[in-house]
């Protein structure tokens, strides 16, 4: 894997997100209450809501547009036919990095 510097922890609050735009398009960097932090595609597939601006709650977040709730872990929507992808991301040293090998074969594909 090869990773690419975002930015510092402490930029991305507690139960919101910083989007980072890339190949492949926008990206949101989540961090949940506990901390944790997941990446996915920006883009609700229903109607193309920024999942950044919506409501992340335990490891899930809601779409602002018309509420479609995604499973951060495996970018699932909850009761509906539908995901967005995920792309791994970790903390090292206070500063979040994202995984450019998997953006890579996603913009391959």
């Amino acid at each position: 894997m090869s990773w690419i510097d975002i930015g510092s922890l402490d930029d991305i609050p507690l139960r919101g997100a910083r989007l980072v735009k890339t190949a492949v398009g926008c990206i949101a960097i989540f961090r949940t209450a506990e901390a944790e932090l997941f990446a996915a595609s920006n883009a609700c597939p229903h109607k193309g809501g920024p999942l950044s601006d919506g409501i992340v709650h335990g490891t899930r977040v809601t779409c602002p547009l018309h509420n479609w709730v995604f499973d951060l872990e495996t970018g699932e929507a909850l009761g509906e036919d539908a995901r967005v992808a995920t792309f791994p991301v970790r903390v090292e040293a206070g500063r979040v990095l994202l995984d450019a090998t998997a953006i890579a074969r996603r913009s391959a594909a």
